[in-house]
């Protein structure tokens, strides 16, 4: 019998502060954190204007060698690892697969991705493909994946073998349990540690583009306005009592 374990999941208000601020000012603030780049590269969003963040299932694939992994897509179900990250899966998860970059497998359907989402599921990253593209859109998940194939997970290169384990999804790191924040940007991990700074920070900032942008529209100076000085700091201030944000 296959036994896999299930992840840590921090508060969903947490997970839905990632996703107001979006990943390109998740990226951003991480960097002040200490955290170079976050950034998962290669997946990119087929779903556009869907912004999510969640906890990580992750799932890593291996080259396939023939001797250790049955061939046929049916064949012996419960072995095909594939299936058992899914079987974690609760409302607000996101799912970030190590398909090693291989464009040859389908390492999700549309059937599969419909029992995720029926648990709640959020949305998957994918270092790899998947099948059934037209499908899977019309299903509301958030999708970033490298591309798409008609074959099915383990038909040529590679195959599952581990769940939730830590994966190097587009080379960056991803534990079980990492908060990903994914859009049309892309998809960012945040260590859990840092989530609690990382939204507090970026409030903050999300707050002084909000006062320079209404500036620069006015036609303000970028110097005086993005990044906001010091000298505009005081106006910003005040612009801030203004709309009781005190």
């Amino acid at each position: 019998m296959v036994e896999s374990h299930d992840i840590a999941r921090p508060p969903a208000e947490l997970s839905a502060a990632l996703a107001a601020i979006g990943s390109a000012t998740a990226s951003g603030e991480l960097s002040r954190l200490g955290i170079r780049s976050a950034f998962i590269r290669g997946p990119v969003s087929v779903t556009p204007g869907v912004r999510v963040a969640g906890p990580a299932l992750t799932l890593q694939f291996l080259p396939k060698r023939e001797d250790l992994y049955p061939v046929d897509e049916y064949e012996e179900p419960e072995k095909q690892l594939h299936r058992h990250v899914m079987y974690h899966a609760q409302a607000g998860d996101m799912i970030v697969v190590d398909a090693r970059g291989d464009l040859g497998s389908g390492v999700f359907g549309e059937m599969m991705l419909t029992y995720f989402k029926g648990r709640g599921g959020a949305g998957v990253v994918v270092d790899g493909c998947l099948r059934d593209i037209g499908e899977a859109k019309q299903l509301g998940l958030g999708l970033w994946i490298r591309g798409a194939t008609p074959n099915f997970h383990a038909q040529t290169d590679i195959v599952p073998a581990a769940v939730n384990v830590p994966v190097a999804c587009g080379g960056t790191l991803v534990e079980p349990g990492d908060l990903v924040v994914a859009d049309d940007d892309g998809a960012v991990v945040v260590p859990v540690k840092l989530a609690p700074a990382l939204v507090a920070a970026a409030r903050e900032h999300a707050e002084w583009e909000e006062f320079s942008r209404i500036r620069l529209a006015e036609g303000g100076d970028l110097r005086r306005y993005y990044p906001l000085s010091d000298e505009a700091r005081p106006e910003y201030e005040r612009w801030r009592a203004e709309q009781g944000r005190d």
